[in-house]
């Protein structure tokens, strides 16, 4: 069914009478995320140095045997640690340089996250490149990180803050809406990795849900959200659930 009635309702009409997207007053392109210590309860996400993390990086990867960790990212399995540590160098050197996550009570790194596809003239950011190792998998340091990479992202000034990932990939999938970015859609045969064909699902949060979700996030946070074993007691799917939006593309 054709619904640009309804979308005609939301928008103003130009002197044509057609609908036109919404004015963007005072609004001021962000910097380019400058590259500092991030620092939670759970864990801080500090810049990335092959020489202070790989290590422990490479230990915190080793306890998934199987490598289902490196299925639907772009890079690895690393046979060796050398390998490792040389491409880590290489994305040390890059634009999008990838933050460490450093759990807070033993100090060692356990993941790495980036922000990719920085576009400070559209206000749109992206949080790739996420590497989970079995120790940070499931914890509450894991939520933790994406809180303060989303956190700092709109205390910038971003707009649009992004999550793209295969489109078999479940986990993730799930993970992004639990984090409370809405599903906007599939890019078919987006690219060609390791030989396959790969469909890019694009989930997004935008700075008018930011507070709403930030409530969300210290409300999961908070020391009171967790028994004396470190169990939550309230969900954090329960809290975004409601938070997510069906995202309605006006039809020409």
């Amino acid at each position: 069914m054709d619904n640009l009635p309804e979308i005609r309702s939301h928008y103003e009409l130009n002197e044509l009478g057609q609908p036109v997207n919404n004015p963007v007053s005072g609004w001021v392109p962000p910097p380019v995320p400058e590259r500092r210590t991030l620092d939670g309860r759970f864990c801080r996400v500090e810049p990335l140095d092959p020489a202070t993390h790989a290590e422990s990086l490479w230990v915190a990867n080793s306890q998934d045997r199987e490598g289902r960790m490196w299925t639907y990212v772009r890079f690895g399995p690393f046979e060796t640690f050398e390998g490792y540590r040389a491409w880590l160098e290489e994305r040390y050197s890059g634009p999008s340089s990838p933050y460490a996550i450093v759990d807070a009570v033993t100090g060692h790194a356990v993941g790495i996250v980036s922000y990719t596809h920085i576009n400070p003239s559209a206000g749109s950011i992206e949080v790739g490149s996420v590497v989970y190792s079995p120790m940070l998998q499931g914890t509450s340091a894991a939520t933790e990180a994406m809180y303060l990479m989303m956190q700092n992202a709109f205390s910038l000034g971003y707009r649009r803050y992004e999550w793209q990932c295969n489109t078999l990939n479940a986990t993730s999938r799930a993970a992004a809406q639990r984090l409370g970015f809405s599903f906007e859609g599939v890019f078919r045969q987006e690219n060609v990795i390791r030989g396959r064909n790969r469909d890019q699902a694009w989930y997004s949060v935008i700075d008018q849900e930011w507070p709403a979700l930030r409530a969300v996030f210290q409300q999961w946070l908070a020391p009171e959200n967790f028994d004396l074993q470190g169990q939550q007691r309230t969900r954090l799917s329960d809290l975004t659930r409601p938070l997510l939006n069906d995202i309605v593309i006006p039809r020409s």
